[in-house]
């Protein structure tokens, strides 16, 4: 039952938020980074935003990206964030295969801290 599934954790998968230009302008796009040394296949990453905005509760659309590999030590772009959604939380839902075993992990970041202050 439960207690037979094996519980997997997920280790040297990351999402990143960066800032980079883009016909002149500035724009937050989100990656995924795969530091293993080993390729992911299968990725499926589902994104969607959340939370209060302006006295009242928002959600945008769900959106669904499949990405057939990833190298070791690369990454891929997931998609393009628009600046009226960095005041929501941001959850991505990656799941891939790894040695013929999938896995997955959520990744959120909270309201306002997509922010160049806290980035290093």
């Amino acid at each position: 039952m439960l207690k037979d599934i094996p519980q997997l954790k997920v280790e040297n998968v990351a999402v990143a938020i960066v800032k980079e230009q883009s016909n002149g302008a500035d724009v937050w796009n989100a990656y995924i980074i795969n530091l293993k040394n080993e390729m992911l296949e299968g990725v499926l990453i589902t994104s969607k935003g959340y939370g209060m905005m302006e006295g009242e509760e928002r959600k945008t659309s769900t959106l669904r990206h499949f990405i057939e590999n990833i190298p070791p030590q690369s990454c891929v772009k997931i998609e393009p964030i628009t600046d009226n959604v960095l005041n929501l939380n941001n959850e991505y839902w990656v799941s891939f295969y790894l040695n013929n075993t999938m896995y997955d992990r959520k990744y959120v970041f909270l309201p306002g801290v997509i922010n160049e202050e806290f980035f290093t």
